[in-house]
Protein backbone atom coordinates (compact mmCIF):
# COMPACT_ATOMS: atom_id res chain seq x y z
CA UNK A 1 0.00 0.00 0.00
CA UNK A 2 2.66 2.26 0.47
CA UNK A 3 4.07 1.95 -2.73
CA UNK A 4 1.30 3.27 -4.45
CA UNK A 5 0.88 6.22 -1.85
CA UNK A 6 2.41 8.79 -4.04
CA UNK A 7 -0.12 8.05 -7.09
CA UNK A 8 -2.93 8.24 -4.22
CA UNK A 9 -1.81 11.54 -3.82
CA UNK A 10 -1.43 12.59 -7.31
CA UNK A 11 -4.89 11.18 -7.86
CA UNK A 12 -5.98 13.49 -5.31
CA UNK A 13 -4.64 16.75 -6.28
CA UNK A 14 -5.70 16.38 -9.82
CA UNK A 15 -8.96 16.14 -8.18
CA UNK A 16 -8.99 19.27 -6.32
CA UNK A 17 -6.97 21.00 -9.12
CA UNK A 18 -9.93 20.22 -11.29
CA UNK A 19 -11.99 20.88 -9.11
CA UNK A 20 -10.94 24.32 -8.27
CA UNK A 21 -10.97 25.10 -12.27
CA UNK A 22 -14.28 23.98 -12.84
CA UNK A 23 -16.63 25.20 -9.53
CA UNK A 24 -14.51 28.24 -8.54
CA UNK A 25 -15.55 31.90 -9.78
CA UNK A 26 -12.23 33.90 -9.06
CA UNK A 27 -9.22 34.04 -11.05
CA UNK A 28 -6.62 33.74 -8.48
CA UNK A 29 -8.50 30.41 -7.33
CA UNK A 30 -8.03 29.45 -10.49
CA UNK A 31 -4.92 29.97 -10.96
CA UNK A 32 -4.03 27.94 -7.93
CA UNK A 33 -5.79 25.35 -9.11
CA UNK A 34 -3.72 25.69 -12.28
CA UNK A 35 -0.46 25.44 -10.11
CA UNK A 36 -2.27 22.43 -7.96
CA UNK A 37 -2.55 20.40 -11.49
CA UNK A 38 1.07 21.28 -12.08
CA UNK A 39 1.95 19.68 -8.78
CA UNK A 40 0.47 16.44 -9.16
CA UNK A 41 2.17 16.28 -12.47
CA UNK A 42 5.13 16.94 -11.46
CA UNK A 43 4.57 14.36 -8.69
CA UNK A 44 3.19 12.02 -10.97
CA UNK A 45 6.55 12.24 -13.39
CA UNK A 46 8.71 11.72 -10.42
CA UNK A 47 7.15 8.58 -8.71
CA UNK A 48 7.58 6.77 -12.05
CA UNK A 49 11.01 7.42 -11.98
CA UNK A 50 12.30 6.48 -8.91
CA UNK A 51 13.74 3.06 -8.52
CA UNK A 52 14.10 1.47 -4.80
CA UNK A 53 18.39 1.05 -4.86
CA UNK A 54 19.17 2.89 -7.66
CA UNK A 55 22.09 5.31 -8.43
CA UNK A 56 21.68 8.80 -9.43
CA UNK A 57 23.29 9.17 -13.23
CA UNK A 58 25.63 11.85 -12.22
CA UNK A 59 27.00 9.85 -9.52
CA UNK A 60 30.63 9.46 -11.16
CA UNK A 61 32.23 7.66 -8.36
CA UNK A 62 29.95 4.72 -8.57
CA UNK A 63 30.69 1.42 -7.90
CA UNK A 64 30.78 -0.86 -11.21
CA UNK A 65 27.29 -2.96 -10.16
CA UNK A 66 26.19 0.95 -10.25
CA UNK A 67 26.25 1.13 -13.95
CA UNK A 68 23.36 -1.68 -14.70
CA UNK A 69 21.71 0.38 -11.61
CA UNK A 70 21.11 3.81 -12.29
CA UNK A 71 17.83 5.86 -12.35
CA UNK A 72 16.73 6.99 -16.17
CA UNK A 73 17.20 11.02 -15.94
CA UNK A 74 14.95 11.52 -18.54
CA UNK A 75 12.02 12.04 -15.88
CA UNK A 76 14.13 14.30 -13.64
CA UNK A 77 14.66 16.49 -16.62
CA UNK A 78 11.06 16.68 -17.26
CA UNK A 79 9.93 17.50 -13.75
CA UNK A 80 12.59 20.30 -14.25
CA UNK A 81 11.68 21.73 -17.77
CA UNK A 82 8.15 21.32 -16.35
CA UNK A 83 9.15 23.29 -12.58
CA UNK A 84 10.65 26.35 -14.93
CA UNK A 85 7.83 26.68 -17.99
CA UNK A 86 5.42 26.17 -14.77
CA UNK A 87 6.92 29.41 -13.15
CA UNK A 88 6.08 31.46 -16.42
CA UNK A 89 3.15 30.43 -17.30
CA UNK A 90 1.95 31.76 -13.35
CA UNK A 91 3.45 34.58 -13.80
CA UNK A 92 1.30 35.07 -17.04
CA UNK A 93 -2.27 34.32 -16.07
CA UNK A 94 -1.50 36.54 -12.62
CA UNK A 95 -0.50 39.20 -14.68
CA UNK A 96 -3.71 38.67 -16.95
CA UNK A 97 -5.71 39.07 -13.31
CA UNK A 98 -4.27 42.14 -12.53
CA UNK A 99 -4.79 43.75 -16.04
CA UNK A 100 -8.39 42.00 -15.88
CA UNK A 101 -8.94 43.55 -12.40
CA UNK A 102 -7.74 47.04 -13.35
CA UNK A 103 -10.00 46.95 -16.32
CA UNK A 104 -13.21 45.68 -14.78
CA UNK A 105 -12.67 46.02 -11.14
CA UNK A 106 -13.55 42.32 -10.73
CA UNK A 107 -11.93 39.25 -10.60
CA UNK A 108 -15.37 37.23 -10.55
CA UNK A 109 -15.31 35.61 -14.02
CA UNK A 110 -19.21 35.66 -13.97
CA UNK A 111 -19.17 39.22 -13.87
CA UNK A 112 -16.49 39.93 -16.57
CA UNK A 113 -18.06 38.06 -18.97
CA UNK A 114 -21.40 39.93 -18.33
CA UNK A 115 -19.48 43.58 -18.46
CA UNK A 116 -17.09 42.53 -21.72
CA UNK A 117 -20.48 42.46 -23.55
Amino acid sequence: MLVNLPFIVVALLLAVGFYTIGFKRNLIKVVIGIEILEGAVNLFLIALGYVKGAYAPIYTMAPNEAVNNMVLPTPQALTLTSIVIGVAVSALMLAFAVNIYEHYGTLDVTKVRRLKG
